[in-house]
């Protein structure tokens, strides 16, 4: 006989310290992705060419593109501002760009590995946005509340 599965649907942020840890992941993942996206202005020229030597389309366009989706996502996940729309943005960014950047499948032997690592360090990553839209309609705790669900 194969058990039933019950879901029980998220409350809130209730257990010992479940808030504060919230805080913490929200301000340490989302000030590494904004940080990660403020690189992608402050290094423009370079961050361009390595896109265009990837086959990225515009890459000057895209990777300004990609630096406001990683920034507005950051800040809005740290702050708990539209957290539905930042953690969004992330999810796309990482949804288009990991296999796009990340190719290990493509790449000469000497530098797969290091490919591979990239690619599951984003995968992660976009686990990690996941949950945060699954968390995303519920009232965050220490945010600025200013969600659009």
């Amino acid at each position: 006989m194969i058990p039933a599965i019950e879901t029980v649907p998220l409350q809130s942020f209730d257990g010992p310290f479940a808030a504060e840890l919230f805080l913490v992941a929200r301000v340490l993942f989302g000030g590494m992705i904004a940080f990660t996206g403020l690189n992608h202005f402050l290094d423009l020229e370079s961050t361009a060419g390595y896109a265009e030597m990837k086959g990225v389309p515009a890459p000057t366009f895209s990777v300004v593109a990609s630096g406001v989706l990683l920034v507005f996502g950051g800040l809005g996940v740290a702050l708990g501002v539209v957290p539905v729309l930042a953690a969004g943005a992330i999810a796309l960014f990482l949804l288009v760009t990991t296999p796009m950047m990340h190719d290990f499948w493509a790449v000469p032997a000497d530098q797969q590995q290091a490919e591979m690592t990239s690619f599951l360090k984003n995968v992660g990553l976009f686990a990690t946005t996941l949950v945060l839209l699954a968390v995303g309609t519920l009232e965050w705790p220490y945010a600025l509340s200013m969600g659009v669900f």
